[in-house]
């Protein structure tokens, strides 16, 4: 839920380009968060793992978390 943690999410305007995210979309249902790593591209998002295209309206942002980001695995060697 977008609530837990307030003091880390960010209007998604401010998002960056060069780092992997976690977005937060709102629907009818309410508020939700993405449970993949996200990066923001000229032309919307894309899915860290598979960069695959992905289709949300995001509200807010905050860095993405787990540990060892995907993104980061593929880079080191």
């Amino acid at each position: 839920m977008v609530d837990d943690y307030h003091m880390d999410w960010q209007r998604i305007n401010t998002a960056p380009f060069d780092r992997d995210l976690q977005l937060a979309v709102i629907d009818y249902n309410g508020a939700h968060t993405l449970v993949f790593p996200c990066r923001r591209i000229l032309r919307g998002w894309i899915d860290v793992k598979t960069n695959a295209p992905v289709v949300v309206y995001p509200t807010h942002w905050r860095e993405w978390d787990d540990g060892v980001s995907p993104s980061s695995r593929c880079r080191a060697s």
